[in-house]
């Protein structure tokens, strides 16, 4: 038998066709935007702490001659903070699912706060590494916890806004960190203070979380009912209400009916969360691999690149970078629950594809100073410059609204239950594994085969990933968690789809 979700109650054709759902504007419920909002913090920590390290280490570097002489000493101290949030990301999917989204995100301000502290009084290289370990595992901790969080407590009309709201935080956080790298340049203790402020909203956080509930569905999964409803009554009315326990309750039996512990064998034997995980790490990964911690780690030095000698220069043309990513996350949080996360990912990769294409033109076009000159009447240098830094901000303005903060939003939705915090942390290790190759190879390709041919392979992965979501990514906008997985059933089992058991024997 097919599934057709179209006939179900609360699918997304219901939810767009019926005028009493369409008309209950959730973003204007305080609680839900409450909620959002402090686990939103934790994006913002993920975004300062993994933007600021470009300005300190200029000054770590004056103050340690042992790193200004090491490169690799260099590196580590950037990179060390990735490896801890993949080791972070991938405990703390387990860590949510055993202890939940709450206790998860309390430990995760610890972490920042202390890594922070830490880095803030090291007296040298080493203790600062320890500190960089610190804050990464908290910053991978937070990549799963928050968006998982939002998501549980989100209405699923408007889930995907609300889950970007954290994608915005993190490109908050970002800006903020190039704001504060340029603020406190005439400071004494510049980079101590660069790194030691992001124990304050950690510190923030955490207050304010020990006064939020825990995730409903958490709480309902680990039978603990009445409170569950609670929490529930602050966001739906007395109507919805009903109907979003009733799917709980369905979906709690049918967790215990298959007998659903949530072990990580699971994941690779059933067909259905194979394609779920396939699905959401395949999106975190070409998230990265298309560009844009490239762009943000390394927009100075494109810039520079592209003609623009100035630091100064550079830096503010990199600040409005960093700003348009951040307009451009706003945008799609009013996109992604109108136009859907697959149309919206599609959409975003094709201009990112056009984007990638133009940059490279331009570099290839700068380093053939003879065919530059003839296309551009003698100006070649300064046209030139200015075209890389269109296509620059081009690329920001497709991929923000798009591949920013879909692959978060569909990894929030796509799992199970049992294993939304296990398929999580996993997909949000993915992304980091992701981030520490690109990151680490970037500059070396660059030299192997120059800064355009670069450009152009990036461009062609962008056009793998548009392949990939146009084939693997179904549409889930205002889908129920439950209907979603009956989606992934019928995809796996196709006529079957109402086969009984998530963890059946995979062909």
């Amino acid at each position: 038998m097919t599934i057709d979700l179209s006939t179900m109650p609360g699918s997304s054709v219901h939810l767009l066709d019926s005028t009493g759902r369409k008309d209950m504007n959730f973003f204007r419920n305080r609680y839900v935007l409450g909620l959002t909002g402090v686990a939103g913090i934790g994006g913002f920590l993920f975004g300062y702490d993994t933007g600021v390290i470009s300005g300190a280490l200029l000054y770590i570097r004056d103050e340690f001659p042992a790193v200004k002489d090491n490169l690799f000493l260099q590196e580590t101290i950037v990179s060390m903070a990735l490896l801890g949030a993949m080791l972070g990301a991938a405990g703390g999917g387990w860590i949510n699912d055993a202890y939940g989204r709450k206790k998860s995100t309390l430990l995760a301000d610890v972490m920042f706060a202390l890594g922070s502290l830490v880095m803030c009084a090291a007296g040298g290289p080493y203790v600062l590494i320890l500190g960089r370990l610190f804050v990464g595992l908290g910053v991978g901790i937070a990549s799963v916890t928050a968006p998982v969080y939002i998501a549980e407590a989100a209405p699923s009309e408007i889930r995907g806004g609300l889950v970007s709201t954290n994608v915005l935080m993190i490109t908050g956080g970002q800006f903020f960190s190039y704001l504060v790298n340029i603020g406190f340049t005439e400071v004494p203790g510049t980079w101590r203070w660069m790194l030691g402020v992001a124990a304050v909203p950690a510190v923030i956080q955490f207050v304010l979380m020990l006064f939020l509930p825990e995730s409903p569905r958490w709480l309902y999964r680990k039978d603990e009912k009445a409170k569950a409803i609670a929490v529930l009554e602050q966001i739906y009315e007395s109507g919805r209400l009903e109907e979003e326990v009733d799917l709980l309750a369905s979906a709690s039996m049918h967790e215990f009916q298959s007998n659903c512990t949530g072990s990580y064998l699971d994941i690779f034997r059933s067909k259905e969360l194979r394609l779920a995980f396939c699905a959401g790490a395949g999106l975190q990964a070409f998230q990265q691999f298309t560009g844009i911690n490239t762009v943000m780690y390394y927009s100075p030095t494109i810039v520079q690149m592209a003609g623009f000698t100035s630091n100064r220069s550079a830096l503010l043309l990199s600040l409005i970078i960093a700003a348009m990513n951040a307009s451009g996350t706003i945008v799609g949080i009013y996109l992604i629950d109108r136009c859907g996360r697959r149309r919206l990912a599609l959409t975003s990769l094709a201009g990112v594809v056009l984007s990638l294409v133009i940059l490279a033109m331009a570099f290839i076009l700068q380093s053939s100073s003879s065919l530059c000159e003839s296309l551009f009447s003698g100006s070649c240098q300064g046209t030139l410059g200015w075209f890389a830094v269109g296509g620059l901000a081009l690329y920001i303005a497709f991929f923000s609204p798009g591949m920013g903060p879909v692959p978060w939003a569909v990894n929030s939705e796509i799992y199970p239950e049992a294993y939304r915090g296990m398929c999580g942390g996993m997909s949000a290790t993915v992304n980091w594994i992701s981030n520490l190759i690109v990151a680490q190879t970037f500059l070396s390709i660059v030299g192997w085969v120059g800064t355009g041919p670069t450009f152009l392979i990036i461009a062609g992965i962008a056009v793998m990933a548009f392949i990939f979501v146009a084939l693997y990514v179904p549409e889930t906008k205002g889908l129920s968690f439950e209907q979603v997985e009956l989606l992934w059933k019928e995809r796996a089992w196709g006529n079957q789809g109402s086969h009984e058991s998530l963890l059946g024997t995979a062909p």
